[in-house]
């Protein structure tokens, strides 16, 4: 594996940070700017990134799932309150089970507790459903689409979710999915929340860095007090370690077998969620009391992380893949 970043793919990250940085929310009152938020969610869509993993001529994606990743990080850096995840997993879907490209707006649906890929006929929700006018889902192996009618609940201030009913009339779009393609498509969907992790992680330890440089206490910046510095640079840390492994867990997703990428995207999808949300809680520890308001941007840093960490399973769920793809359960 090599590591380093090839040029298209420096191109694609100084791209996205470009874009994300000219219209990301600079505060908890820019997430209910809708003019804003429509010029995010049109350039994204402009970029066509979303389309990363629709089906090329040979029926592979048109890219891999690191360029995905490296998408899904600085979206997460600048709380991008846009839908990339769920349509990404959605085309993802597609192209597994041979269906056409989808009209309009998609998103796919998971379990209640977000630990998989919804069943047709149980408790679901649709991830990333800003602007999305239908979800993914299975039945029986096979995949079908449901409308999304209900409204949107912000558990994830820049990314709601739709809850989906048992009765959805759910219409199919493709043949039946293989054991192979959904763990492929679950190996996906751990790297692309562990690079919205690492991204969240690097936001919010930006906005503790900010604030620790001009907040002053007894006569000093917060930022010259060792314990601050030291909770900093522990989440620099925890930071750069999960992006080792979440651009790990990416490569492995078109490079391996599926259980080893699933494998390698669980161990990834462990450390992230664990890393995620002790440098989020930092962050909101280092801005002391303003750390506990609605006004300051570190609760949505947290919110955002937490969801990504439950998407698909977050620490318990990922070691028992570990172990199981070690051939190993737990007793």
């Amino acid at each position: 594996m090599d590591v380093r970043l090839s040029a298209e793919q420096r191109a694609l990250r100084d791209t996205a940070v470009d874009l994300v940085d000219s219209l990301r929310p600079r505060s908890v009152a820019d997430l209910g700017d809708s003019q804003r938020t429509a010029k995010l969610d049109a350039a994204v869509a402009a970029t066509g990134w979303r389309s990363l993993r629709e089906a090329g001529a040979d029926g592979g994606p048109y890219a891999s799932a690191v360029e995905a990743a490296i998408v899904a990080e600085e979206l997460g850096r600048g709380l991008a309150d846009t839908a990339f995840v769920g349509p990404t997993l959605a085309a993802e879907l597609r192209r597994l089970a041979g269906a056409a490209t989808a009209d309009g707006a998609e998103t796919v649906a998971t379990k209640s507790d977000f630990s998989a890929v919804a069943l047709a006929g149980q408790p679901a929700t649709a991830i990333d459903g800003a602007g999305a006018a239908a979800a993914l889902l299975l039945a029986g192996g096979e995949l079908v689409q449901v409308s999304l009618n209900a409204p949107a609940e912000p558990l994830d201030l820049t990314r709601p979710h739709v809850p989906i009913p048992r009765d959805a009339a759910a219409t199919p779009v493709g043949r039946t999915l293989t054991t192979d393609a959904l763990t492929k498509w679950t190996a996906l969907g751990l790297a692309l929340t562990c690079a919205d992790l690492v991204g969240v992680m690097r936001g919010a330890i930006a906005l503790a860095t900010d604030y620790a440089k001009v907040r002053r206490q007894y006569g000093a910046h917060i930022g010259s007090f060792q314990a601050v510095q030291h909770l900093l640079a522990d989440a620099v840390v925890a930071m750069e370690g999960s992006r080792s492994t979440a651009l790990h867990a990416a490569w492995a997703v078109d490079a391996l077998p599926a259980d080893d990428a699933l494998a390698t995207a669980a161990g990834a999808k462990a450390y992230c969620a664990r890393a995620g949300r002790t440098v989020c809680e930092t962050a909101i520890q280092v801005h002391g009391g303003i750390g506990n308001t609605w006004e300051c941007l570190a609760h949505v840093y947290l919110r955002r992380a937490l969801l990504s960490i439950d998407l698909l399973g977050g620490v318990g769920p990922s070691l028992e893949r570990v172990l199981a793809g070690a051939g190993h359960g737990l007793q």
